[in-house]
């Protein structure tokens, strides 16, 4: 492994619009991280589909992703995840099965079955009718495409997906509860839980996913993935004041006034009702936030409790300069070492 804790590590992006600046400049911003977290020796740069929030720009992950792997060249690139029941499995086969064409062995398909954003929006995306109880349905669609094998006298047998036909990527299965890891495992896939937004829940769904494995999908044995919220400045004070951002995007989202990201400066200022302040303390448990030791230690404990075979950063803070620094002295704190991605 390329670091230190034993597991590659990798980097989950949301695009996060800060305050006072424009979508646009969210998504410069990952075209710039991305490259540099290549250099660094981090094996993964997903992006999450999310609509209907000011501050979040990623709601089309393969378009930003197109843009992603022309400036990089060996890092995987994904989705963190494509929300099926949001997409007709064939558009999904043809916009993924045409970046694997393009960029061959660096394409990974997260999916997932949460609409990623609220139920009007959702409604608005799924004006043909979709469900999140097609979802079966849809998977086994999105391998037909794929890899050419139907069950008998399917209707869509006789649809050719070009270019997804012959060009499959690595295919993920995402979840924040018990669904999604056991159909991970029932389907023999590696799973990427949502740790970050749905830590109460880790345990449970990685015992889960690992007792209800099948080999003979897409693996031979569980890989687990988790997502974690991170971030690293210089000192502990340094980082805390940083994540005070995070907090005050946190609490708007959940009480249903999401905007852009505020400034550490503005997350100080703001006076948080007791109600507010229970969300923010429920939410500690799924970070990892200060100097780089503490950051090296919370990740190893972390690995230590779950057994997850690899990590995948998220960073939520105000300042582009200061994002890029977080994912620096991480890389430098666990030893990373620069390699080719794997698979």
């Amino acid at each position: 492994m390329n670091t230190e804790l034993g597991i590659p590590l990798s980097v989950l992006d949301v695009a996060p619009v800060s305050e006072g600046s424009t979508p646009g400049d969210a998504l410069r911003n990952s075209l710039d991280l991305a490259p540099r977290v290549e250099r660094l020796g981090f094996n993964r740069y997903w992006v999450a589909e999310h609509h209907n929030m000011p501050g979040i720009a990623s709601s089309a992950p393969a378009v930003l992703l197109a843009h992603i792997a022309s400036v990089t060249s060996t890092i995987r690139v994904g989705s963190g995840g494509v929300m099926l029941p949001n997409h007709s499995a064939l558009v999904v086969a043809e916009q993924f099965g045409m970046l694997e064409a393009l960029h061959p062995k660096r394409v990974d398909l997260g999916i997932g079955r949460a609409p990623g954003t609220d139920q009007l929006t959702a409604l608005a995306l799924r004006r043909g009718g979709g469900t999140a109880d097609d979802f079966p349905d849809q998977i086994m669609e999105l391998s037909g495409y794929f890899e050419g094998k139907w069950p008998a006298e399917h209707p869509f047998r006789e649809i050719t997906a070009t270019p997804g036909l012959g060009n499959p990527p690595a295919l993920w299965m995402l979840g924040s509860s018990n669904y999604g890891a056991q159909a991970a495992g029932m389907l023999g896939l590696p799973y990427s839980f949502a740790h970050h937004f749905a830590s109460a829940s880790t345990m449970v769904a990685t015992q889960t996913y690992r007792e209800s494995f099948r080999p003979g999908g897409a693996i031979d044995e569980p890989y687990l993935m988790l997502g974690v919220s991170v971030l690293c400045a210089e000192s502990d004070e340094q980082a805390q004041w940083l994540a005070g951002s995070g907090s005050l995007s946190f609490v708007r989202l959940r009480t249903g006034r999401p905007g852009r990201f505020p400034t550490p400066e503005e997350a100080a200022a703001y006076e948080y009702s007791p109600q507010e302040q229970a969300l923010i303390d429920g939410r500690v448990g799924s970070q990892v936030v200060g100097g780089p030791e503490t950051v090296r230690d919370g990740l190893k404990e972390l690995i230590e409790r779950t057994g997850a075979d690899e990590l995948i950063i998220t960073t939520a803070v105000h300042s582009h300069a200061e994002r890029v620094r977080s994912y620096e002295l991480l890389a430098e704190v666990v030893g990373m070492q620069p390699a080719a991605a794997t698979a």
